[in-house]
């Protein structure tokens, strides 16, 4: 039977082999650490718990609601850009809530492109940042993303080979998978290039708050000029531990969070009223608590993380498997260890999960530039996490014997 041609156009999922791989050895009785999925462990917070469980109490909030999200999760979302980037947005006509930021990003492809635009991507990246776009019927152009590449003479060159001249550019910082970061004027420069060159901007924020180290993550809309070319898209779900409440949130241009309205008011009705209104208490809370100087949520969830990653690092580093650690995000990105590095990706990680019981995830998935690296999400305690780390030194140990098989 014929394949339908826009499944046609998506490659089989990388990540399904060690997934089937894991699945297996749980069923054999096995105990795989898993360090696959980004998907917090950890409860929601109780306060925004109660409050969904108080809305979904009062009947009128069974109804439909609105598709763009409710006036006051709108108006916290915009509070929340107010407080951290000091950037003004009005609730109506510049932000909109998404069922999660993949389906924000899926339909705002969706509603811009056609068949042959082309879209500029950085590999290595999340998934969905290019396939949206697959799937609206684009067409991809990879940009190599290095952590001491130049991204901007990457993106140059890339405009001066390609034809039809790219209409979007993704940017996903701090990264999904490689946890890199930037400064403030790296969004300037990016919003010069959009404008120089036409291009749209769809920046990806999702991991803005899970930041260490002193570092703070600016948004695109910083930037003087950007409302003029970028969107940029921001979920509750690392933040908040809410990630199966799928509460996501697109700002910034107009006429981009326009057609992404209308596209919406066809597919959809917005997400359960009561868990948009529990998502306005969460953003609601943490302005407070800002403002009154007191510890939030967030900044508990956000030392959770930082202690995961330093035991994780200076664990592995104490094994023999050297990282650096990144400065934001909840994934660690690890180069494969030379000795294993030459059977790339998707083999390593099948092998680290059949000696060492480590499930992570190949960078092969993320993109041809990311095969020699590893993503490590930090979503195993500190026990297990210790745990993890005696069984890849004993891996590593005998590591010339084992890759040689």
């Amino acid at each position: 039977m014929e394949e339908f041609p826009r499944i046609q156009r998506l490659p089989p999922y990388v990540f399904s082999v060690v997934n089937a791989l894991k699945h297996t050895a749980r069923q054999q009785g096995e105990d795989i650490i898993d360090f696959g999925m980004g998907n917090p462990d950890q409860a929601t917070p109780q306060h925004i718990v109660d409050r969904l469980c108080e809305a979904a109490q009062e009947a009128k909030n069974h109804r439909y609601s609105l598709s763009k999200g409710i006036p006051g999760l709108r108006k916290e979302l915009c509070r929340y850009y107010k407080r951290r980037f000091d950037v003004e947005l009005d609730p109506e006509t510049e932000s909109i809530v998404t069922i999660g930021s993949k389906e924000g990003l899926s339909h705002l492809a969706l509603a811009i492109t056609r068949p042959g635009d082309t879209i500029m991507v950085p590999n290595p990246t999340y998934p969905i940042h290019g396939y949206a776009f697959v799937i609206a019927g684009a067409d991809i152009r990879h940009v190599p993303l290095h952590p001491d590449g130049d991204f901007f003479a990457e993106m140059t060159k890339a405009i001066q080979t390609t034809w039809p001249r790219p209409k979007v550019l993704v940017i996903n910082f701090p990264s999904n998978p490689t946890a890199q970061v930037v400064d403030l004027d790296f969004y300037v420069r990016a919003v010069e290039f959009a404008k120089e060159h036409d291009l749209i901007i769809f920046s990806d924020i999702a991991y803005a708050e899970i930041s260490f180290d002193g570092y703070k993550s600016p948004s695109i809309m910083q930037v003087p000029g950007a409302m003029d070319v970028a969107v940029e898209c921001y979920s509750l779900s690392k933040t908040y531990n809410m990630p199966g409440w799928r509460v996501g949130f697109m700002v910034g241009n107009r006429r981009l969070i326009h057609a992404l309205s209308r596209i919406k008011s066809y597919l959809d009705y917005g997400m359960f009223q009561p868990i948009q209104i529990a998502a306005a208490v969460a953003l609601k809370e943490s302005r407070l608590n800002a403002e009154a100087g007191k510890r939030d949520c967030v900044d508990d969830i956000r030392e959770l993380y930082q202690n995961r990653r330093d035991v994780l690092i200076d664990g592995l580093g104490r094994a023999g498997w050297e990282i650096d650690k990144p400065l934001a995000s909840m994934f660690v990105w690890a180069k494969i260890p030379e000795e294993f590095r030459k059977m790339g990706s998707l083999e390593f990680s099948k092998l680290l999960l059949q000696e060492a019981k480590m499930a992570v995830s190949p960078g092969i998935g993320f993109g041809h530039y990311g095969d020699e690296y590893v993503r490590i999400a930090l979503i195993e305690n500190e026990h297990r996490t210790r745990q993890a780390i005696r069984q890849v030194k004993k891996f590593l140990n005998a590591g010339g014997d084992v890759a040689s098989e």
